[in-house]
């Protein structure tokens, strides 16, 4: 039993990582826009949320049996049962060795991390909590009792009238003890009003442009390819197709390649500029030959290297190193993009006025740096 609630722990995570790679990109652009950077808290606090949804999947509906094996249950339906399992735990004398008893206490903590997410993520209060924990619980027992939903023949799991009671306890509990961790995880007004304002452009704020760059166009490749490998899954009589194909390796290849080109085209950025709010200006250059110069040093670069296969193992992971020490040793982090098209980084938010200033001005560390 042990062995096994840790490999569901295991899967719990696993998915919880992928869900959290998929989702990177957007957190990263949803908390520039709303605190004006990354917050490690917030950061926290969604991966969290993500692997704790998970879990609870996980936990409530693995390990799915063979569908010869499984066992009908059938449904209890009698509210407050559960009274009569305290009642012989108590009379039991030891309510740690009472199966009846741990299941019921069990039920409860299982919601009480969606109370407290409920209140520090969504600055909602017990009301929220409540109805939340009963949703969540009666779409986990209507997937039970209906066999997930019609992919077995019955319900291979007990629908408990009971768990929705227990489960809406303990997102209520979670709530009220958010109340103890709330106050210190408050936004300031003053810190709102500020993330509205351009922000620094720091070293961290260009790597994670990077990393979500990285992310997006791998992503999408892998996405492809699945899409693809279905297909030949799918496909019947003489044309079946073969994933090995050249023409396949090319797709999963142009593919990423045209989405982040397509972005930068429209505007003017790439998919991690945009997430953090960063963007090229002041090069010396026509419009056209900057942003070749801007992608063709960032991104598209890496994605042009990576597409040709007498180069890609040693190119692309070279490409890799030297763009990140040039954004730890260039003036303003502009990184290799920079450098050839001689522009500097700026946030998004700032008018053409105030980056027409920066140009005029260049500070200390742009005088000093290389």
């Amino acid at each position: 039993m042990a062995q096994a609630q840790v490999l569901l722990g295991l899967i719990a995570v696993f998915f919880g990582v992928i869900a959290g790679l998929l989702l990177f990109v957007p957190a990263v652009a949803i908390s520039y826009r709303r605190h004006g950077r990354l917050a490690l808290s917030t950061l926290a606090l969604w991966g969290a949320a993500l692997l704790y949804f998970v879990a609870v999947w996980v936990y409530t509906l693995l390990p799915m049996p063979e569908p010869s094996t499984i066992v009908c249950t059938q449904p209890q339906l009698d509210p407050f049962a559960f009274v009569e399992d305290l009642r012989g735990a108590a009379s039991g004398g030891s309510f740690l060795t009472d199966a009846g008893f741990l299941q019921l206490a069990l039920n409860v903590l299982l919601f009480v991390p969606l109370g407290i997410l409920i209140r520090l993520i969504w600055r909602r209060g017990i009301v929220v909590s409540l109805i939340a924990g009963l949703l969540l619980s009666l779409l986990i027992e209507t997937t039970q009792v209906t066999g997930v939903w019609g992919l077995y023949p019955c319900a291979y799991r007990l629908f408990d009238v009971d768990d929705l009671l227990t489960n809406t306890l303990g997102a209520v509990l979670g709530s009220l003890l958010s109340l103890l961790i709330a106050p210190r995880l408050r936004v300031r007004p003053d810190r709102v009003a500020a993330a509205l304002l351009p922000q620094p452009v720091t070293r961290t704020r260009r790597l994670i442009a990077s990393l979500s760059d990285f992310l997006s166009v791998t992503l999408t490749g892998i996405a492809t390819a699945v899409v693809i490998a279905l297909g030949a899954a799918l496909t019947v009589g003489d044309h079946v197709l073969d994933p090995t194909d050249a023409w396949v390796t090319w797709t999963v290849a142009l593919v990423p390649f045209a989405l982040s080109a397509g972005f930068f085209a429209f505007t003017g950025r790439t998919i991690g500029q945009a997430a953090v709010q960063l963007r090229y200006t002041g090069s010396p250059y026509p419009r056209v030959v900057a942003g070749v110069l801007i992608f063709f040093g960032g991104i598209g670069g890496y994605q042009v290297l990576s597409a040709i296969p007498a180069i890609a193992q040693w190119a692309t992971p070279l490409f890799a190193i030297v763009s990140i020490v040039l954004v730890l040793v260039t003036a303003g982090a502009r990184g290799l993009p920079g450098v050839l098209s001689r522009s500097r980084l700026v946030d998004s938010r700032a008018d053409a006025a105030s980056a027409g200033s920066a140009e005029e001005a260049p500070t200390a560390a742009d005088r000093a740096a290389p």
